[in-house]
């Protein structure tokens, strides 16, 4: 594959990211929670990737029982719970807001990385810290009024998105190097999606999920935003940095911001513009220091999104 190629998988992987709030909302449209959103997306994109699994490798998925607390932890505590507080940003907030917030994640993990892996904190990690946390307060518009008009519960729900997301990666290292991303992803999602539909009301009532808007909307929330969205960006990464693959998926929050202006209207005026900017600064200077195998590990965006 040339590079022109690659970054072209990669990018075209990061825009399909970008595009899930047009599903998100649709289903919120027809009564469901955003618990029951993280549903329907999780356990479609596990009945996709496995199928695809089965059809590309199936040895792919093949594990040891011994690591499946780990698969608990990816895709359980780090994607179940990230994905809720997303989507309830979406829901009370809008989407580029919750999108801003969410990409917060690279920075956590450099701190989470000093908690659990005694890692140094650079001058560079602090300069990402500061560069995102003043983009936030200009996003959320604590800066320069003082205020936030969407209240303070919803800024903590857009960090623990980011933070729920940075968590992939800190359970992820430990099965890293025994397992293919790939199914890693596989069972982080079927782990994920049988917590979510032994938690919410969607097996009570299971012929909502039979719904023409519900399989047309969750179906390509999980074919479209999920599975081809981290195949592309996968098999691009082959053949591209990471650093590079990383800065090129930032296409995924501007693909967002711009559907949330455009399609539903979000206000974004040119201080929460500005904190835009900041914030991926701040994932920027992340990615061109000399990195940690787990920090790069949360740079890669692998699946999560």
């Amino acid at each position: 594959m040339s590079k022109k190629t690659a970054y072209i998988m990669v990018m075209t992987g990061a825009a399909l990211w970008g595009t899930i709030g047009l599903f998100v909302q649709q289903l919120y449209a027809l009564g469901f929670t955003p618990w029951e959103t993280v549903g329907i997306r999780l356990s479609f994109s596990a009945i996709l990737i496995v199928l695809f699994l089965l059809l590309y490798k199936p040895g792919l998925l093949i594990i040891n029982i011994r690591h499946l607390p780990y698969f608990v932890g990816t895709g359980v505590i780090s994607i179940a719970f990230f994905n809720y507080f997303f989507f309830t940003v979406i829901s009370e907030a809008n989407l580029s807001l919750a999108v801003v917030l969410l990409y917060t994640g690279p920075v956590f993990v450099t701190i989470l990385s000093r908690i659990f892996f005694k890692e140094p904190f650079t001058g560079a990690k602090g300069l990402a810290l500061i560069l995102m946390l003043a983009g936030c307060a200009l996003t959320v518009e604590f800066l320069p009024s003082g205020n936030v008009p969407d209240g303070w519960g919803i800024v903590l729900f857009g960090f623990l998105s980011g933070f729920f997301y940075a968590l992939y990666s800190i359970f992820g290292k430990s099965i890293s190097r025994h397992y293919h991303s790939l199914t890693i992803t596989a069972y982080s999602m079927i782990t994920g999606s049988i917590f979510l539909l032994t938690t919410s009301s969607l097996l009570v009532e299971p012929g909502r999920l039979l719904q023409t808007g519900v399989l047309i909307n969750g179906g390509s929330m999980a074919l479209f935003s999920t599975v081809l969205a981290y195949v592309f960006y996968t098999f691009g990464l082959t053949y591209v940095e990471s650093s590079r693959a990383s800065i090129l998926s930032i296409i995924e929050p501007a693909v967002a911001i711009v559907i949330g202006v455009a399609v539903f209207q979000d206000n974004l005026n040119s201080w929460q513009f500005l904190g835009f900017i900041l914030v991926i600064l701040s994932v920027a200077v992340t990615v061109y220091r000399r990195s940690t195998p787990v920090e790069r590990a949360a740079i890669k965006k692998v699946s999560s999104s």
